[in-house]
């Protein structure tokens, strides 16, 4: 796996990764900004993260599938279902839409028919920072009847996210923090 890792961390970098004078999500300032979809869409990123998330999934007792918040979980989720088929431990996937449906079934969630009340899932994020926006869609999720039992993101960014989303109840585990992927890309 850590060469899985180190293959991950250079297309991260050198797709991901840019500097410069960036406004997060949060609102925060930030000299350097990681626009994870760049990777994600690539056909080996995806393949890489998938196979990455799919290693620390084996780290939960139960999991019944995989979920996240639009735009940046979509092709995080998409990647570990289909990698999960390939491996033979199949996980379905939903993404959680910022805002509901408004027609049909007004829903929040858009893949809920692969799920009963009480399925246990975990949380995809691309990169966590204050957990705001995480902290939201789990409690949507939450709201629609799943239990989450993690959350994963590719990168934390270490300003503040993981003590968050631990006081909101849950434990964040991530492919990378800051540090360690420019480190890891540098190999």
């Amino acid at each position: 796996m850590q060469e899985l890792k180190k293959k991950l961390a250079r297309i991260l970098i050198e797709k991901s990764y840019k500097e410069g004078d960036f406004t997060l999500t949060s609102g925060k300032k930030s000299e350097y900004y990681f626009d994870c979809k760049q990777t994600a869409l690539h056909p080996e990123g995806s393949y890489l993260l998938g196979r990455l998330f799919l290693e620390i999934l084996k780290e939960y007792a139960t999991v019944d599938g995989v979920g996240g918040m639009t735009l940046g979980a979509d092709p995080l989720v998409s990647s570990v279902t289909v990698v999960s088929h390939l491996e033979g431990r199949p996980l379905p996937g939903f993404i959680v839409r910022k805002k509901s449906k408004g027609h049909g079934t007004d829903q929040y969630l858009e893949g809920l028919a692969n799920f009963e009340a009480g399925d246990k899932v975990v949380m995809l994020e691309d990169v966590v920072t204050t957990g705001g926006t995480l902290i939201k869609a789990c409690q949507r999720v939450k709201d629609a009847g799943l239990e989450i039992a993690g959350v994963i993101s590719v990168l934390d960014r270490e300003e503040g996210g993981r003590e968050a989303l631990a006081e909101a109840g849950y434990t964040l585990k991530s492919i990378f923090i800051r540090s360690e992927l420019l480190n890891a890309a540098a190999l």
